[in-house]
């Protein structure tokens, strides 16, 4: 048999398909109404479950995995229809519509500022992108920014959460899981760093080298370009210049920015060592309360999902039939429930789209549970 009338063939069984799929849809929605009428829930675990099952059963053996697929996919298309069709209002979806009415227009120029740090620290600088007159207040760690948002000291905390060539900052995702907040606003910072030592001290005489994690990571191969380089982890790429310059040795030096130079009054030995030279930081502004500004066009989700096969593929499926697309997933292992994670999501959708409000009153259908972090936009 020819190609083209293996096509034929095709296109009339999508017809038919076509047809059937519209009116199964139509049936489900009118089972949807019959549930609100009598006060059923739109999920039935159990029917589905005996569905599923019925479906393989029909099947050849060598189909049944792709037919309980497809069905698992329909299934998912029709809940999201019903919850649509039934207009279910969720706490969550009237939080969000407050706090989009609510919300000053502008972003504030300035506000009490928490990061990690001290003073050059790349999260100062990142929070000088965000408002034109922070005043910023230091912490010693990522813990204490975020419990100073909780407290409300600050209004704001700035903190980093992956970066381009290092990738995420997993204590932060796991801090995530613990603590209370939204984010309000994200920025992308191009991070350069450059390793620091005293006045008139060569980079032969260097015999120990101070950073952030992070940093050391980012600068890898010229630290493996230099074997008789100690590497000494600290806390901030700003406390170790800091470090350096306070310090009576002129055997070390610290891998930080160009603002440490200045500020701490060290000379550069080896400007822009990183790994790469487009090298950004991804910041995240969080606050204690829900704020939504004009344009926001990104959210975040931390997910946990039944522990069982096709649960992320069942979420995914929904983002994919309301057509959000998905900017960022991560997995982080939930503290005692051996091999479960959470995952978190960023999505690309206007918090103003309808496709957004329904995935909102929809997750409770497909998750275990859920946190809504926040939609806000991202300064480049």
């Amino acid at each position: 048999m020819e190609l083209n009338e293996l096509r034929i063939q095709l296109d009339q069984i999508d017809r038919e398909m076509v047809s059937l799929f519209e009116r199964r849809m139509r049936v489900c929605e009118d089972v949807a109404r019959w549930k609100a009428e009598n006060g059923r829930p739109i999920l039935d675990a159990s029917r589905e479950k005996e569905k599923l099952q019925s479906v393989a059963q029909q099947l050849p053996e060598d189909l049944q995995e792709y037919g309980m697929s497809l069905y698992s996919l329909m299934m998912e298309l029709s809940r999201s229809s019903q919850t649509r069709l039934l207009g279910h209002e969720k706490d969550l979806t009237h939080a969000i519509q407050s706090a989009i009415d609510h919300t000053t227009p502008l972003f504030p120029p300035s506000a009490m500022v928490a990061c990690q740090g001290v003073e050059g620290a790349y999260s100062q600088q990142a929070a000088e992108k965000l408002f034109r007159h922070p005043h910023v207040m230091y912490f010693s760690n990522f813990e204490a920014v975020f419990a100073a948002i909780e407290k409300g000291l600050c209004r704001y905390g700035v903190i980093p959460l992956e970066n381009s060539t290092a990738g995420s900052v997993n204590m932060v995702y796991d801090l995530m899981m613990r603590h209370n907040f939204r984010i309000v606003r994200s920025v992308r910072l191009k991070v350069d760093h450059n390793l620091l030592a005293k006045s008139g001290v060569k980079l032969e005489d260097i015999r120990e080298v101070y950073s952030h994690e992070q940093a050391i990571n980012q600068c890898s191969a010229f630290l493996q370009a230099h074997p008789e380089i100690r590497v000494v982890r600290c806390a901030n790429t700003a406390e170790a210049a800091r470090m350096v310059s306070q310090s009576d040795r002129r055997d070390i030096a610290a891998l930080s920015s160009r603002a440490c130079a200045e500020l701490y009054g060290l000379q550069n030995l080896a400007p822009s060592c990183q790994n790469q030279g487009n090298n950004y930081t991804r910041f995240i502004c969080i606050s204690r309360e829900l704020e939504i500004y004009p344009g926001a066009d990104r959210t975040s989700l931390m997910v946990v999902l039944p522990h069982r096969p096709g649960s992320l593929y069942k979420l995914l499926s929904r983002f994919y039939a309301l057509g959000i697309n998905l900017n960022k997933l991560e997995s982080r292992p939930l503290p005692d429930r051996d091999f479960e994670f959470m995952f978190y999501f960023d999505l690309d959708t206007s918090v103003y789209s309808p496709q957004f409000l329904q995935l909102m009153g929809e997750l409770d259908t497909v998750c275990e549970s859920f946190t809504y972090l926040g939609s806000y936009s991202e300064v480049i």
